[in-house]
């Protein structure tokens, strides 16, 4: 591994020269091969020497693996995609080889037979599983892909270049979708299972279809400085272990942007844990692709499908999320942060930390303990959420609607501590919204909009046990007949140096089914303690 590393940095030396083209230039032409040699074997293997065309038109899908497949044979190496335009259906990943894309090149995703051509396509999803009812086909399957790999170690992709989605499905119409038994439709543009030691850096995903990434089962990988641009998720990361992502780019307006989950697709639960992020920007506002060409054009409303582009870690959840870090992140008009386990899930250890926020079109925070139950039975239960920290938070202009701690009755969410937190909302709530009831909706999909209307400003809890707000403060751009809080059915909940909309000094926290519940140390609102509290609005 160790040669590897320093041949790809030789490698990377030679790119900023002119590229390992450059060095075959330079080569004798009796030397010229379809591969760079140094040392004692070949380390580079250029594309085009194996018959790429890179033309965007021809389909280099045969070159590509070919070259793959050399690197592999000799026990590994880098393949190279000089500047241009690489056509391509299903590239097979190897162990110990790496692809790194030099400025000015492309993998384009070439069309599909249900685009018109009278043969080729991508290669064929697998078989389904007895698991598969448990989550949405696109976790199922990984064959299906622009680039693929299953069962891998210590392989990477690297930049400057550009991987084009241009013939993917975005997944939608899986009754069509689905074809097991022939060549046809690709819906990710890279997709991993159950390898390790991955290295995904510096490269640019565009329209990256159902997933710009399905990583699933994967253990120590490393993600940084990828730009995303996608008309779907960007990054899912799905029962991995020990992941790193970090400084990356993610515009995805109609889906998630990073998106952690814990499914069933690999016929068993298993978490997601030892995660970061950090250093990111997500959003859900701007066209498609212009992100990428800086041109930032914002979507026009009647275009906007949902601006989802967020962080969440669900929904599929079977295996839990343990361990996890996000920090250093942006949100700008997007959804807000989500933590969800509806399908017998465990989360415990969660910090979020130093997250700033714009225009957040629904709630800024939302922590959801459901029971859809999705899996197996009858070992899918209820699951946790338990010891999660949320730190330095800024929201500002967000929707009328409230941040959520929701867990279901029996089942509580617990362990919670909010801390130097600004919230900013749009207001506008009325008198009758503070009296709404809304519904439970345990084994419904978890979305923040799934209770309707709130009857809160700042925060919605409810089925909680030991939730602890300090140096938080609720803000409403418009006048806000709602209280700040609404809590109910929690035990233990503590409010410590709160500020409240226009600075009331009553009528701001709503009380329950409560008990152990203490609010101090307020500007304009006075200390109280209640041991317990049935209904009350203080």
């Amino acid at each position: 591994m160790q040669d590897f590393r320093r041949d790809f940095l030789k490698m990377a030396g030679l790119s900023v020269a002119g590229g390992a083209t450059s060095l075959l230039r330079s080569t004798p032409l009796a030397a010229q091969t379809s591969t760079v040699t140094t040392g004692e074997r070949p380390v580079y293997f250029d594309v085009r020497r194996y018959g790429a065309k890179g033309d965007g038109n021809t389909i280099d899908t045969p070159a590509i693996n070919a070259a793959i497949d050399a690197a592999a044979n000799v026990g590994g190496g880098t393949v190279i995609f000089p500047a241009g335009v690489y056509a391509s259906y299903s590239i097979h990943l190897k162990s110990n080889v790496a692809l790194f894309l030099q400025q000015g090149a492309t993998i384009l995703a070439a069309p599909t037979p249900y685009d018109g051509l009278p043969s080729g396509g991508y290669d064929a999803a697998e078989p389904q599983g007895a698991w598969e009812p448990y989550q949405d086909y696109g976790h199922n399957h990984w064959h299906n892909s622009l680039i693929w790999g299953e069962n891998l170690h210590d392989f990477g992709i690297f930049g400057p270049g550009l991987i084009w989605g241009k013939g993917l499905s975005r997944g939608h119409n899986e009754k069509v979708l689905p074809n097991t038994t022939a060549l046809g439709v690709a819906n990710k543009a890279i997709a991993l299972k159950n390898c390790r030691n991955v290295i995904l850096s510096d490269f640019s995903i565009l329209q990256g279809g159902w997933f710009g990434l399905l990583a699933t089962g994967v253990d120590n990988m490393t993600i940084d400085n990828l730009k995303i641009d996608t008309n779907r998720d960007g990054l899912d990361i799905d029962c991995c272990r020990n992941v790193r992502v970090s400084n990356c780019t993610v515009n995805s307006p109609w889906d998630d942007g990073i998106c952690p989950k814990s499914s069933f697709a690999l016929g068993h639960a298993r978490p997601t844990e030892n995660l970061t992020i950090t250093n990111c920007y997500v959003t859900g506002i701007y066209e498609l692709g212009s992100v990428l060409d800086g041109t930032w054009k914002p979507m026009q409303s009647r275009e906007r499908a949902f601006g989802t582009g967020r962080i969440k870690l669900g929904t599929e959840s079977n295996g839990g999320f343990k361990n996890i870090t996000i920090s250093n992140c942006v949100f700008e008009s997007c959804r807000g942060f989500a933590l969800e386990t509806v399908d017998g899930a465990i989360c415990e250890d969660i910090t979020l930390t130093g997250i700033a926020m714009r225009n957040v079109n629904t709630a800024p925070l939302f922590l959801r303990l459901g029971a859809r139950l999705r899996g197996p039975k009858p070992e899918t239960v209820v699951g946790s959420i338990k010891r999660v920290l949320i730190s330095n938070v800024t929201s500002s202009n967000a929707d009328m609607m409230s941040s959520i701690i929701a867990g279901i009755e029996g089942h509580p969410i617990e362990d919670v501590k909010i801390s130097d937190v600004y919230l900013e909302q749009v207001g506008g709530g009325s008198a009758e919204m503070a009296q709404i009831q809304p519904p439970e909706k345990s084994d419904a999909y978890p979305e923040p909009t799934m209770f309707g209307d709130l009857p809160a400003t700042g925060f919605f809890v409810r089925h909680a046990k030991n939730v602890e707000f300090s140096n938080v403060e609720i803000a409403a751009k418009s006048p806000d007949a709602r209280p700040a809080f609404h809590i109910e059915d929690v035990e233990g909940a503590d409010l410590f140096r709160m500020r409240f909309p226009d600075r009331k000094s009553s009528n701001q926290i709503r009380l329950k089914g409560v008990t152990d519940f203490r609010v101090f140390g307020c500007q304009h609102f006075p200390d109280k303690s209640m041991e317990n509290a049935d209904d009350k609005l203080i």
